[in-house]
């Protein structure tokens, strides 16, 4: 069975979270790192059309495959992430898994120690928005197009 066009039924509620997608174009949070946290945060809550698009967008940033393809296992890469770029990852984990305890205070502690207040929102929302997009996805059965 097809399942609903979201934007057919309810076009205010895609017009608000793409007015919150658009919000995210006008961040401080370089290019890269919003691909980083949105593949990372699709990985883990299995999204696959979210994970292609937003690494196809990453090669696009100019990401390399080497690094694409260790977004998954970023604790295990050693230098292959900065200490910002983990940062982050470990951030979207927390808040992607916030059944397990949320965002701890010492990731929250650490960001804004590294990027200030107003980054640190920003990366939250970042990691919240990419959240919404991926249930969407899944609960419609949103397929990849490769």
């Amino acid at each position: 069975m097809d399942r609903l066009k979201i934007n057919d039924i309810e076009p205010s509620a895609m017009t608000t979270l793409l007015k919150l997608e658009q919000y995210l174009t006008d961040t401080s949070i370089p290019k890269n790192h919003k691909e980083l946290i949105k593949i990372r945060a699709s990985q883990i809550n299995g999204c696959a059309y979210c994970t292609n698009m937003h690494l196809q967008d990453a090669r696009k940033a100019g990401e390399t495959e080497a690094r694409l393809g260790l977004i998954c296992v970023w604790k295990e890469a050693g230098n292959v992430f900065t200490e910002e770029e983990r940062l982050l990852l470990g951030i979207t984990e927390e808040i992607t898994l916030i059944h397990r305890n949320g965002l701890s205070d010492y990731l929250y502690e650490k960001s804004v120690k590294t990027f200030g207040e107003k980054r640190t929102a920003e990366i939250i929302m970042n990691v919240i928005i990419i959240n919404a997009w991926n249930r969407l996805a899944i609960s419609l059965q949103t397929k990849p197009t490769v």
